[in-house]
This record gives C-alpha cells, sequence and structure tokens, in this order.
C-alpha cells in the first residue's frame, strides 16, 4: 500500500538540495563556537545587550502570531483532507469547497536577532547515513548470497524496460516523458538521486534509484505485492533458456522467492515496509533493481500500480505522463485527487491539500508552483525539456 506522502526530490535533480533546506523565514541566528562567543560577551554593552532583547521580544511575539495562523491553516487542510475522504467512501461528488482554496501564510516578519553575549554552540545533529548501490550489491551478497546481473550496456537495460513496459500497458510516452522527468532525460538504471557522475563528492539524498526512482521502500513493497507475478515471469523465461542461462535463473529465481517471502514478514502497510526496507535484507531487495530481468519488472509496476488504482476507482480516460507522474510522486490516493479534478478547480485549488505542513515548507517547486494546474504545467514543462536529451532519445527509441 503506498504512501500518500510526496517524495522529496520531485523529479528535480538540480532542486534536491534546496527541498531539503529549512523553511524559507525560519532560520534562526547561528551558533557560535566557544571562543568567539566569549570574545562578544566581554565586548557587549549594556545598550546592546537592552537592543537584542527588544528585538528578541519583537522576534518571538512575530513568530508566535505567525505559529497560530500557520497552525490554523494546517489544520484546516487537515480536517478538509479527511472530510474528502469520508465523501469518498460513501461515493459522493467531491466540490471546490471541499479544500482550502486560500495560499498557506508565509513567515514574513523579523529574523531572530544575534546575541551579543553570545549563544552556546549548539552540536550539528547526527545525521543516519544514506546506503548507496555497493551497499545494497554488498547486503545483498551476504544475505542472499546473490550478484545481481547487470546489463551489457545502458541500452540493453532500456530494452528490457520498454518490452516490459509495453507488455503491461503503459505507453511509449507514459515512460519515456516520466522517466525524462524523473531523471532529468539523461539517467542510467543504477542512478541514484543526488550522485553524480559529473560532480565529484555529491552525496546520495535518498535511496531512489534508476527510471523512475524507486525507494528501498517501493521495492520491499512491490515484491511483497507484486512478487509472485515475477516469479511467475522469471520461471517462463527459464522455461526457454539452456544451460548455463538456465541454471543462473533457476538461481535468481530461487533468491526472488526468499525476498518475496521476506517482504511478506510483515503487514502490507507503508509503514511496516519502511521498517523493512531499512534492514540489511531490506537493501539486498533494493540491489534487485539493478538486475536486468527484475528491474524493469519493478520500474515498470512502479508505475503500472498508480494506473491500475486509477482504473479500480473509476477513471477510465488514460492517464497523462503528468498525471501519472503526480501519483508516482505523491502516492495514489493524493495523486488521483488532482488526476480526477476537472481544470476549472486545478486552476484554483492549491498545491498545500496535498502535503504535511512540513513537507510543504521544505518544497520550493510546490511553493513556486502554487496551484495543481500550476504544478501539472511545470512538471509537463519539465518532460519536453528533458525528452530531448540522449537518454530520453535513447528510451524512446527502444519501444
Amino acid at each position: 500500500m503506498r504512501t500518500s506522502a510526496i517524495r522529496l526530490c520531485l523529479g528535480f535533480p538540480a532542486l534536491a538540495v534546496l527541498l531539503m533546506a529549512p523553511p524559507a523565514g525560519a532560520i534562526d541566528a547561528p551558533a557560535l563556537s566557544p571562543a568567539t562567543a566569549g570574545a562578544m560577551a566581554q565586548a557587549a554593552s549594556p545598550q546592546a545587550i537592552a537592543e537584542y532583547r527588544r528585538k528578541l521580544r519583537e522576534y518571538q511575539e512575530a513568530r508566535a502570531a505567525f505559529e497560530q495562523e500557520a497552525g490554523a491553516y494546517w489544520s484546516s487542510i487537515y480536517e478538509k483532507r479527511k472530510g474528502r475522504n469520508a465523501k469518498r467512501r460513501e461515493r459522493q461528488a467531491i466540490a471546490l469547497d471541499d479544500y482550502v482554496l486560500t495560499q498557506p501564510p508565509l513567515y514574513t516578519g523579523p529574523k531572530r536577532p544575534v546575541n551579543p553575549e553570545g549563544e552556546p554552540e549548539v552540536p550539528p545533529r547526527e545525521r543516519k547515513p544514506i546506503p548507496v548501490v555497493a551497499d545494497f550489491l554488498k547486503a545483498a551478497a551476504e544475505h542472499f548470497h546473490f550478484a545481481p546481473q547487470r546489463p551489457a550496456s545502458e541500452a540493453e537495460f532500456k530494452r528490457a524496460y520498454a518490452r516490459t513496459a509495453l507488455a503491461s500497458g503503459l505507453t511509449r510516452e507514459q515512460a519515456v516523458r516520466v522517466y525524462s522527468f524523473e531523471t532529468g532525460g539523461n539517467g542510467n538504471h543504477d542512478m541514484q538521486s543526488g550522485l553524480s557522475a559529473s560532480r565529484p563528492g555529491s552525496r546520495a539524498i535518498s535511496t531512489a534509484i534508476g527510471y523512475n526512482q524507486l525507494l528501498t521502500t517501493n521495492s520491499v513493497e512491490l515484491l511483497a505485492e507484486q512478487g509472485h507475478e515475477f516469479v511467475k515471469a522469471l520461471t517462463e523465461k527459464a522455461a526457454r533458456l539452456s544451460a548455463p542461462a538456465r541454471k543462473a535463473m533457476d538461481h535468481k529465481i530461487a533468491v526472488l522467492k526468499r525476498m518475496v517471502a521476506f517482504s511478506r514478514t510483515v503487514p502490507d502497510e507503508w509503514a511496516a515496509h519502511e521498517k523493512l526496507a531499512n534492514t540489511p535484507q531490506g537493501w539486498a531487495v533494493h540491489a534487485m533493481v539493478l538486475d536486468i530481468d527484475v528491474g524493469p519488472l519493478l520500474q515498470t509496476h512502479k508505475l503500472l500500480t498508480s494506473v491500475l488504482f486509477a482504473r479500480a476507482k473509476g477513471h477510465t480516460r488514460p492517464l497523462t505522463a503528468a498525471e501519472l507522474e503526480m501519483m508516482n510522486l505523491t502516492g495514489d490516493g493524493t495523486g488521483l485527487d488532482m488526476v480526477t479534478m476537472p481544470q476549472a478547480m486545478r486552476e484554483r485549488v492549491p498545491t498545500s491539500n496535498f502535503f504535511q505542513r512540513g513537507g510543504y515548507e521544505r518544497n520550493p517547486v510546490a511553493i513556486r508552483h502554487n496551484t495543481v494546474a500550476k504544478l501539472l504545467a511545470i512538471t509537463d514543462e519539465r518532460m519536453d525539456s528533458n525528452g530531448g536529451k540522449p537518454g530520453a532519445r535513447e528510451l524512446a527509441s527502444s519501444f
């Protein structure tokens, strides 16, 4: 069951670092080193201290007023969302007044003043390291005695993905345009969010990998829910092989079955899958996204689940690539909320209706393109601009 929380990267690799930044206007004065703080404390005059305290009171009052306003706004977002969900359960039509139609408040008050007496140095928050491809491969070897079969070339993986996507019912336009958006038009099958060969020293910002940027949790969830179909597909392929290729495929199928069993050891819920995905065994499962046989299945089903979800909810019109990407990014339920919205409503409904507060305030794309219509438009625009890059052209020619 896919989460409704929007992904951080939003398909804009160049903006990925920006999306991790604190909300605008919420940045306090930087902490000072003990030596600097001590020197400032000695130099601070009574007048400077009094002025600081006056400005601090102004800042605190402004922030308190803003927090009260923002809290009320985001509470209304939550209540409206809860109301829409209730109406959908009762199969009632969603109307314009089921959304908050005003934009969220932005803090425009004074910044926190710098204390002339200095502030105690706050140790930096320790961040948990994000595993990378080498970690996934190591985990697969250690826990499943398996190494993914890598493609001889990127073109080979693209051809395998194209065959799988077409066979599943995805269109060439959907697959290529989503790839263009997610990877910037030039991504490889092992591309990880935040990492780039052209940027030495770059760091991963998530575990998202490949053409449709699957997270570790996506891989675990897809194996839990669709693993039997993957095993069936590989078994049919194995029947057409002869030794030694057949022996290698049989081993891959055996490993895949074990991974499927592992992925099903928890309830079919995103939170449970996420916990499983954050273990070394979960990392091993994610290594399958690199395999020439299983990887295209995972990448395809990441999108196919959204298509099938929309159909199951009565949305029979084919999804545009931008609409499919909204479901891919935000989760099926939230994405379908936008997809089924008439154009006139898209023009008026703010994007904040589909976010939690923290996610929205870290997301300059959603803030800048602040209605559903604008968000879909910028998605289409990025797909257009990235679609002419070599990777996207090569994928298009693979169909």
